[in-house]
């Protein structure tokens, strides 16, 4: 199948469809794809067309060359006229706008959404990987949380997304410490759900994508619905919920074909309805 060529609007940033799976990378290998004024909205528009496009099964995000991404732009923080401009109420509700339409829009996506890390991820940049669902690295990626070193407190969710990981305790010492976390560790702290050699990473990655993609997408839906239920509501309300999501799975296509499949022995034929 021939990759579909999305125009994101700029360079810095770049997104194909093939086989259900929308690639967005981010692009800009020479200051490790940090975040900028140019590159980040444009994510953001990603984000919201490929979570809505029925074109669209899951979204797997990357970055370009060895590195994910580094966070913020630290070289031009605190040189921009713009925000000096801006009274601190300004300033918060800009952010928090800014926060709510990336990795809150990225929770938010009901597909399957995979972040693969070729390098590190650091800063907003660790936040967007801990706000897909999953998360596969290459052997030499490694992650911080870096906002110690810049003398900032953490955005982009980093301290939700972090504690709901990983725990509490690990997510204060990462934050406190801002030390770098090399992949084997960050696999034994269930930062990152799998490790692939460098050259392996991204086709490995694609692979992973390309089979929920096809799958059974209302299936998929419901079951992010239930997932994130688990960490905010209380096991009642779960199983409720569970109840109901079960029973309208149960009336699908996909459910009906599914079984089909197993009586014959077969691979089903996903439709995602």
């Amino acid at each position: 199948m021939t990759a579909q060529i999305i125009d994101t609007g700029t360079q810095q940033l770049l997104c194909e469809i093939e086989d259900r799976v929308a690639t967005i990378t981010l692009n800009r290998p020479d200051a490790r794809n940090a975040l900028s004024d140019e590159l980040t909205p444009a994510l953001r528009q990603m984000i919201k067309e490929c979570g809505s496009s029925d074109k669209v099964g899951a979204l797997l995000i990357t970055g370009t060359g060895t590195a994910f991404c580094a966070g913020g732009d630290v070289k031009g923080m605190g040189g921009q006229s713009t925000k000096s401009e801006m009274t601190r109420e300004e300033k918060v509700e800009r952010l928090k706008v800014r926060q709510r339409t990336l990795t809150g829009a990225l929770r938010a996506v009901r597909k399957p959404t995979i972040a693969a890390l070729p390098g590190p991820a650091a800063g907003a940049g660790l936040s967007i990987a801990l706000a897909c669902d999953i998360r596969f690295a290459s052997d030499s990626a490694f992650v911080s949380t870096g906002y110690a070193r810049v003398g900032l407190s953490g955005d982009y969710g980093i301290a939700w997304l972090l504690t709901q990981l990983i725990g509490t305790a690990k997510a204060r010492e990462l934050l406190y410490s801002a030390a770098k976390i090399d992949a084997e560790e960050c696999l034994r702290l269930g930062l990152v759900n799998q490790l692939f050699p460098d050259d392996t990473l991204m086709p490995e990655s694609r692979k992973y994508c390309t089979t929920l993609a096809n799958g059974p997408a209302v299936t998929l839906q419901y079951m992010k619905d239930n997932l994130d239920d688990a960490v905010n509501m209380d096991f009642l309300t779960c199983l409720d919920s569970e109840a109901e999501r079960l029973v309208e799975t149960a009336q699908t296509e996909d459910h009906k074909e599914a079984v089909r499949a197993f009586i014959e022995k077969r691979t089903p034929n996903f439709k995602g309805r």
